[in-house]
């Protein structure tokens, strides 16, 4: 579809440009979000497996490094990495956003509810003994 005013045509290609880049932010900050989860899901996962055990009589694991403290380390590493890429998404959008008023960001609102989520683990797996 191409316009008979090429200024019309400059216009065009430039908000498709803005909405290409916008797309690419947000696929961006999903990834983090996916690999954000995996990192929580497995560190959640080993302190619930340690867990279990020990509720079965298995003899409980001593040193200096727990898996109560991996699992930690995990979840901690998992928020942190979701953290900085949400601060990098929201700089990185900022000047696209006043260009696309109205425009939110659905991938920001996820990587919102995963951080509660994780901030619930971290807690929950901190306070529990």
């Amino acid at each position: 579809m191409s316009s008979t005013n090429g200024k019309n045509d400059k216009v065009d290609t430039t908000l498709l440009a803005l909405d290409r880049t916008w797309l690419a932010y947000e696929r961006t900050l999903m990834a983090w979000v996916r690999t954000s989860t995996s990192m929580i899901t497995f560190g959640f996962t080993i302190y619930k497996f340690f867990q279990f055990e020990a509720g079965r009589g298995a003899p409980a694991t001593r040193g200096f490094f727990t898996p109560r403290d991996f699992a930690l380390v995990m979840v901690g590493i998992g928020l942190v990495a979701l953290l900085l890429a949400a601060v990098a998404h929201w700089k990185q959008t900022r000047s696209i956003a006043a260009q696309f008023p109205g425009r939110r960001s659905e991938a920001a609102i996820v990587a919102l509810l995963v951080t509660v989520f994780g901030m619930l683990v971290f807690l929950s797996a901190l306070f529990r003994q």
